[in-house]
């Protein structure tokens, strides 16, 4: 028997303080919401999309080609049949900036891949395995860091020859480097936690922990750092190609074009104005996302 004594209703305030009173997020999804908010951020990751749209699709629907001549048409300032002008030669300059935007947004984006494949798993295990292996890793690291990139242009230069090849085996020797090391960093920070310790007590192998539990939950810097490192990698590409070290005519990139425009700046400054502006353009749009995602990623700023 029971006492009905005992058993009462529940009040209507305490089944509405019981109540779900919005859903819950994931991490991810509370992320992209934060992010959404920041309008430089949605900014920039809205010009990021647009300038990789045009450098894909743009040419398709042109009438002119890159590397096509036409004399009697050069130096013409911006029109309706060119609307960034043309140079010396003829050359419609917004078919060969948008061309130029392939050249220099495949450089950042594989210095990127190559900062997320090599950066992150070579800092992951040194951070992971400690004592001595972690300083020999980390001595290699610095060696890397203290040679010059022009060190390695200039002697890939001599071996391969200049051009794109030189470029991108450069990006690959130097840009991991400062990835594996933020990574080792949060893997110091992470390795000692409550969780791996509990992975370690059920049997799970250090491949494991360190691929499931500590990259994961290294994320966070691991995006930021690869957004920034995208701006970096096409600033990078330009420089080498203006002073002569990178891609050459009549491969049309941003670098390129705006070595070409030096020498008639004076009298035709268009010519220089809408490379330069492109660069500009799209460096300012990855810091803008990367602020953005540093500001989203950061579990202090959430409210």
């Amino acid at each position: 028997m029971y006492d009905a004594a005992m058993f009462a209703p529940i009040s209507f305030e305490d089944r509405k303080g019981a109540e779900i009173i919005k859903p819950s997020k994931s991490y991810w999804l509370d992320v992209w919401s934060r992010l959404r908010r920041d309008p430089l951020a949605m900014l920039g990751l809205v010009v990021i999309i647009a300038i990789v749209f045009l450098a894909i699709f743009g040419p398709m629907f042109s009438q002119y080609e890159y590397d096509a001549q036409d004399f009697m048409e050069s130096n013409e300032p911006p029109s309706l049949n060119h609307f960034f002008g043309t140079d010396m030669f003829g050359r419609d300059l917004f078919v060969r900036v948008l061309y130029g935007a392939r050249i220099s947004l495949a450089v950042g984006f594989l210095a990127s891949f190559i900062s997320l494949f090599i950066g992150v798993i070579y800092g992951g295990v040194s951070g992971f395995s400690g004592g001595k292996i972690d300083n020999i890793m980390m001595r290699i690291v610095d060696v890397i860091y203290s040679v010059p990139m022009m060190i390695y242009v200039i002697l890939l230069m001599v071996v391969v020859g200049s051009g794109l090849k030189s470029i991108f085996i450069t990006l690959g020797i130097s840009y991991w480097a400062p990835m594996a090391r933020i990574v080792r960093a949060e893997v110091l920070r992470l390795k000692n936690e409550e969780f791996i310790l509990a992975a370690r007590v059920i049997g799970a192998s250090p491949k494991r922990i360190l691929l499931r539990h500590l990259i994961p939950n290294a994320m966070g810097p691991i995006l930021v750092t690869l957004t920034f490192s995208i701006p970096g990698a096409i600033f990078t590409e330009a420089f080498l190609s203006f002073v002569g070290l990178g891609v050459s005519a009549p491969m049309a990139s941003w670098g390129v074009l705006s070595n070409d425009a030096i020498g008639s700046l004076a009298i035709y400054p268009y010519q220089l104005f809408f490379p330069a502006a492109a660069i500009s353009i799209t460096i300012l749009a990855f810091n803008f996302l990367g602020d953005g995602l540093r500001d989203a990623l950061d579990p202090k700023l959430r409210k």
